[in-house]
Order: structure tokens, then sequence, then C-alpha cells
């Protein structure tokens, strides 16, 4: 790709010059200001609703991780009353250790 110098950019402001006359640029510098101006709030609310679906999704699979962790608890009969997710899992893990042994 090959970047634009000087030269083309004096080319393209004079055709445009041409094309739209010296009264109608302020115009179109400033539709074009506005232009941009919605294009970046735009791109910025996209972003803003694409981190709180990240958090969303976050959320909502360590939920179903701690769901799994104390229905897994219950089925082998521990209580899950009180306890954090690390004690259930202690818990669990000697839970099924110990059932290993009496096998």
């Amino acid at each position: 790709m090959v970047p634009i110098g000087t030269t083309e950019i004096l080319v393209i402001f004079a055709v445009i010059v041409l094309l739209f006359g010296a009264t109608k640029l302020p115009e179109l510098a400033k539709s074009m200001g506005k232009s941009m101006g919605e294009f970046k709030k735009a791109q910025k609310e996209a972003e803003l609703e694409l981190k709180q679906f990240e958090r969303s999704l976050e959320s909502s699979t360590a939920d179903e991780k701690k769901g799994k962790i104390k229905k897994t608890a219950k089925e082998l009969g521990i209580d899950t009353e009180g306890k954090t997710e690390d004690e259930l899992l202690d818990a669990i893990q000697e839970t099924l250790s110990k059932r290993e042994e009496v096998n």
C-alpha cells in the first residue's frame, strides 16, 4: 500500500473545491465532523455492550459452577449450609476418596 503524500492531498483538495465550490466546503467539513462524532459514539457504545455481555457470561458461568458443586455435594450427602465453594470441593474430594478406599 502506497502512503498518501502532500501532492496527492493537494490534488484531492483541489478536486473537492472544483466539485463543491468554496462556499460549500465549510458545510461539507461540518457534516463530516458530525459523521465522525456519531461513528465514534456508536463505536464506544458497541464496546460497552460487548464488555457488559462478557461480564454477564462470566457471572452466569460462575453461578452455574456454584450450582453444580452444591448439587454434587448434596448427591453425596454432604451438608452445604454455610460452606464456601472451596470447603465443598474439599468435602467432595474427601468423600470420593473414602468411597474409593472402600471399593
